[in-house]
């Protein structure tokens, strides 16, 4: 007993060490991943299989139908002379009006097979066959806007951890070089060679590197509960997710990405998937007044236990079919002619829907323009800063390092010095996220132009 409890514990042991082991994710995994396990691209992707298999009903509509039934029934027989108003209460008889009525019941039976086939129809069913396409156009347009919006939000959310990192990276730095200058100005002061009030400025710069230390530390920690969200993990999973972007930090994009046509972004697809729409329904509804022409056949039998005399066969007649007959000819159904007016309204409806449409997607147009104009600007203006900052930060290393060393000589006070760290925490942050702000303009310039694979060949070229 004592044995299979420990194999138990070890078995317990050993499955929540791997549950806890991290997942670490690069850029492009985290992309794949989103891709795949994202509840809004799911949806998505249902939506193109419920518009698929709509357009799969749309395409079988030229088949010909067979329709066959089977009954038996037990009831009375009492017919009566006369008509009554189409309505689905009271069951259809047939056969004479007997001589007298009887509530003794008798069997029935009947079968029969309906053949109906329209061969063709003045171009009804092709329109709707193309209304059915551009709906799975436009779903599959939506499918691929979706998941382009959900992989900016995983790289903004990805790049984003990466930011937060080098933001701790630097503040931790700052602190450290805070508490470097408080230890040597207590030293000082405690020897007499600085005032006190050195020692209390030292400290308040070091309390107040921590505090920025602390916040930068927040900030990872939502940034990393934002990407866990668009990734499509549960917000209760245990398990760890760790963010590798060597490759991000040791290189900057350089290389231009192709420019694409506006009208090639998801955005702008969809709209015009909407404007097909909306034309093919107005198709539709053009061909709806025309007539319908079926080719039908029947075959079909009846029995009863009922006699035109009065007589009822009793026992089990009319379970068996006593009389079959068949039929054949063309059936032609004509529109409701007091529709047209309703029907006029509803394809001026479908136009007015479709110039909507054009409106929209000339809308989208400008936005994807702007977008991208505005992404060329981020791109150039991140290049130039991630150029600038190197020279920032070296300068100002140099004027801590000569403000530290001038402060110990003597030759000047705690405030230039503390002036100096905070010059040089600033370009240390400045020059952390450089880096991270080129790529993060390259996600946007890829998100402007409708694609993230030119993005990901930057990535790994």
């Amino acid at each position: 007993m004592r044995r299979t409890l420990a194999v138990f514990v070890l078995f317990a042991l050993a499955a929540r060490a791997s549950a806890q082991t991290p997942q670490t994710f690069t850029l492009e995994r985290a992309l794949q991943y989103a891709g795949d396990h994202y509840p809004a691209i799911r949806a998505a992707l249902e939506e193109v299989n419920v518009t698929s298999a709509e357009a799969r009903v749309a395409r079988a509509a030229p088949l010909p139908r067979l329709d066959a039934i089977w009954q038996s029934n037990r009831a009375t027989a009492n017919n009566i002379f006369g008509q009554v108003l189409p309505q689905s209460v009271i069951p259809a008889m047939s056969g004479p009006v007997l001589p007298s009525a009887s509530a003794d019941s008798v069997w029935s039976s009947a079968t029969g097979a309906l053949f109906s086939w329209e061969p063709f129809d003045f171009g009804l069913r092709d329109a709707a066959i193309a209304e059915a396409d551009a709906a799975v156009t436009r779903a599959r347009a939506g499918e691929a806007l979706t998941r382009l919006g959900v992989q900016a939000a995983v790289g903004g959310a990805f790049l984003g951890v990466v930011a937060a990192q080098r933001a701790v990276v630097a503040a931790q730095a700052d602190l450290d070089r805070r508490d470097v200058l408080a230890r040597i100005v207590h030293a000082l002061v405690d020897n007499e060679l600085r005032p006190g009030a050195d020692a209390s400025r030292a400290d308040a710069e070091r309390a107040a590197a921590r505090t920025r230390l602390i916040k930068a530390q927040e900030t990872l920690t939502l940034a990393q509960t934002t990407t866990v969200r668009v990734l499509g993990l549960s917000a209760q999973a245990t398990m760890p997710v760790t963010i590798d972007a060597a490759n991000l930090l040791t290189q900057v994009p350089a290389a231009d990405v192709a420019a694409e046509a506006a009208t090639a972004h998801p955005l702008a697809q969809v709209h015009q998937a909407a404007i097909d729409v909306a034309r093919a329904q107005e198709d539709v509804l053009a061909r709806t007044d025309r007539p319908r022409v079926y080719l039908q056949s029947s075959v079909f039998a009846r029995g009863g236990g009922a006699n035109p005399s009065g007589v009822l066969d009793g026992g089990l007649g009319g379970l068996g079919l006593d009389r079959a007959n068949w039929a054949a000819g063309i059936q032609i159904q004509f529109p409701n002619l007091f529709d047209f007016s309703s029907l006029r309204a509803r394809r001026a409806g479908a136009a007015a829907s479709e110039r909507a449409e054009a409106a929209r997607y000339d809308e989208a147009i400008l936005t994807i323009g702007s977008q991208q104009q505005a992404a060329l600007a981020m791109v150039q203006a991140a290049r130039a800063v991630a150029a600038n900052t190197p020279v920032q930060l070296a300068a100002a290393r140099q004027s801590e390092a000569q403000a530290r060393a001038r402060y110990q000589a003597g030759l000047t006070n705690i405030v230039d010095v503390a002036d100096a760290q905070s010059l040089l925490a600033q370009s240390d942050v400045q020059d952390q996220l450089a880096r991270v702000d080129v790529w993060r303009a390259r996600l946007a310039e890829a998100v402007a132009r409708g694609s993230l694979a030119p993005f990901l060949t930057l990535v790994h070229p």
